[in-house]
């Protein structure tokens, strides 16, 4: 039986580390420079493995002149070396409609769609030697691959070196630094691992939680010519502070009719309303009472959970995403249990603050303040962004420390249109109401705390600036800032 050649061999093995990589690690001008090619520059939204297209394709066509042309026509790691090259070979080929399909999903969220060109697909997938099951399997990893790459490459943009470290450790919680072992272990057990975002108020957490919840391994239906659901419904978000202590466990685990005064009828809690390929982002989870910590807790360790006013205890499949502004200090102590901590973080992402985006790169407003235009008015708009920008850059001081991230930019970006200019936010001319009350001597202590950490709250944007200020704890910043509104 024939074999590879050494340079054969020696593409091959290049080619099969560079497919399993991160592909936030490594650069088009990287891959490039290991195959000796110099393509076309890529197009936008352009997987930059592309570029290991044409080198491949001039080596499997030697291959094929030999009369090599699938796997079990070499032995030993050859096989597997050439395996993995057809596979990128056939990904390669569909990812222009495994995009298109991700536009036509997203526009029609409501039910899986069908992949017409699912069956031709699959029919190079088993001239690779697969059977059936091992193809429907290796199309929907596919179709993962480019969901990720599109999701992360997409929504979060920025050339800085704290958002390219923010999409590797996004990629990675989908996949793993090398997706050989995702494949060969992991693809139907990453809902044992849990991630936490830590950043501040307005960085962007939803979006990096979002990217990951959407990314999970949906199995195909050949069958049906369908994924077994859509990717739009696989992420389910919500923010726990937003409910009240004797709201929150029937939000998460859901009621039994009757099982308190106002449960007129069952209720299924997001627990339940997760799949086995969905994931559940928490945002805020630093603001839960310690006892509904423990109650997660269980339904992490034991992957089951029970709804209030019911002993039947139902399965939890998915993945769990969580998110806090608290720092990693104050999240560890205090009421915070560090059990609780330790199942969450099976990975720790920090999302960085606009000022450290902007302080890293100059390129990084101008493709910001892109995206956020595109958002607004539902399309690409470079005149629209160049207006912006130069607006941003007249009213908005150079050092201006955007306490309030992202979200404030955002903003920004809609009063530019609106009004052609967009100042930071104004400051009251003349002594607070906050000053005037104190010398009136007309406050209460309370009051007085509550003003006062409003103020701070204002000024530096995060609960965690305001209790290192005041000496307080963070939860009792909050307290006293929320009763002031």
């Amino acid at each position: 039986m024939a074999g590879l050649r050494g340079e054969e061999r020696g593409l091959l093995t290049r080619v099969a580390e560079t497919i399993h990589s991160n592909p936030f690690t490594v650069t088009r001008r990287d891959i490039e420079a290991r195959f000796g090619h110099a393509g076309p520059p890529p197009a936008p939204g352009e997987h930059h493995f592309s570029a290991i297209a044409a080198p491949l394709s001039a080596c499997l066509d030697g291959l094929a002149a030999r009369g090599i042309t699938r796997p079990d026509d070499l032995e030993g790691h050859d096989r597997d070396l050439l395996r993995q090259a057809l596979l990128f070979s056939v990904y390669h080929r569909a990812v222009d409609r495994f995009d298109e399909h991700i536009r036509a999903q997203l526009e029609t969220p409501e039910s899986p769609l069908p992949l017409p060109f699912a069956v031709e697909v699959l029919g190079e997938l088993a001239a690779v030697g697969l059977d059936e099951t091992e193809a429907a399997r290796y199309f929907a990893l596919f179709f993962q691959l480019r969901r990720a790459y599109h999701f992360i490459d997409q929504a979060l943009v920025g050339p800085s070196a704290a958002m390219s470290e923010l999409r590797r450790s996004l990629w990675n919680a989908v996949f793993t630094e090398d997706a050989r072992l995702y494949d060969a272990w992991l693809w139907n057990r990453m809902e044992d691992f849990s991630t936490l975002l830590l950043g501040e108020t307005g960085t962007g957490k939803g979006a990096a939680a979002a990217a990951i919840g959407r990314s999970g391994f949906i199995p195909f239906e050949p069958a049906r010519r369908r994924f077994q659901e859509s990717f739009t419904a696989t992420f389910i978000a919500t923010n726990l502070s937003g409910f009240s202590a004797g709201l929150i466990e029937s939000e998460l685990f859901g009621h039994r009719k009757g099982a308190f005064t106002g449960a007129v009828d069952h209720h299924a809690g997001l627990f339940e309303r997760c799949s086995a390929c969905g994931s559940l982002f928490l945002d805020e989870i630093g603001e839960l009472a310690p006892e509904v910590q423990i109650k997660l807790l269980k339904v992490l360790q034991e992957r089951q959970f029970t709804p209030v006013g019911s002993h039947q205890a139902k399965r939890f499949s998915g993945r769990v995403i969580a998110a806090t502004n608290r720092n990693l200090a104050d999240l560890r102590g205090g009421e915070f249990r560090e059990d609780f901590f330790y199942r969450l973080s099976s990975q720790v992402i920090v999302v960085p603050p606009l000022r450290e985006r902007l302080r890293q790169s100059e390129r990084e407003l101008p493709q910001l303040v892109g995206l956020l235009v595109k958002r607004t008015v539902g399309r690409d708009a470079p005149e629209l962004s160049t207006l912006v920008l130069e607006t941003i850059r007249r009213d908005v001081p150079a050092d201006y420390p955007w306490p309030g991230n992202v979200r404030e930019l955002e903003q920004a970006v809609r009063r530019a249109l609106l009004e052609r200019a967009c100042p930071p936010p104004p400051v009251a001319a003349g002594p607070s109401p906050l000053t005037q009350a104190m010398e009136a001597g007309s406050l209460t202590a309370q009051e007085l705390l509550a003003g006062y950490c409003a103020q701070l709250h204002r000024r530096h944007g995060t609960y965690e600036e305001v209790a290192r200020r005041t000496g307080l704890d963070r939860r009792t910043v909050k307290k006293y800032i929320e009763s002031g509104r």
